[in-house]
């Protein structure tokens, strides 16, 4: 297992033909081998996996990736549901660049995110501030 920072960026939608960059995810995981959430070992680290929403106009959010009780994995940013970000098939997906996930946002609508970078983590020691990040 190992922590992976992955950023998402949005899909061809109506509006954007090409996708838009400035309007996305990054968030931190634990991902197997073959680049798909590694639910064994998320409980141990699930205080590391923080996300970040980005987009156009807009400060950014901060959260957590969260498994809910359902089993469904979300982008949560309080306590409770109500304002948890949905990812369709999550621990189904290889979360590998150029592969695609679906974010149900609050408006209720399945957005199509395309994994545009996977970096390691390197954890660093109890007390210091975030783990650090490199390149593959």
């Amino acid at each position: 297992m190992h922590l992976k920072k992955v950023r998402l960026e949005l899909g061809r939608v109506r509006g954007f033909p090409a996708g838009n960059p400035n309007h996305g995810y990054e968030f931190v995981a634990p991902l197997d081998e073959k680049g798909r959430l590694d639910i064994k070992a998320w409980p141990a680290v699930a205080q590391l996996c923080t996300m970040r929403h980005f987009a156009p106009g807009a400060e950014d959010v901060q959260g957590e990736l969260i498994c809910r009780n359902s089993g469904e994995w979300a982008f949560s940013y309080r306590l409770g549901d109500s304002d948890d970000e949905v990812i369709h098939q999550f621990a189904r997906h290889e979360l590998r660049e150029g592969e695609y996930v679906s974010v149900t946002q609050p408006d209720g609508v399945n957005y199509p995110f395309k994994v545009v970078s996977v970096e390691t983590l390197h954890v660093v020691p109890k007390g210091a501030a975030q783990p650090v990040a490199s390149r593959r």
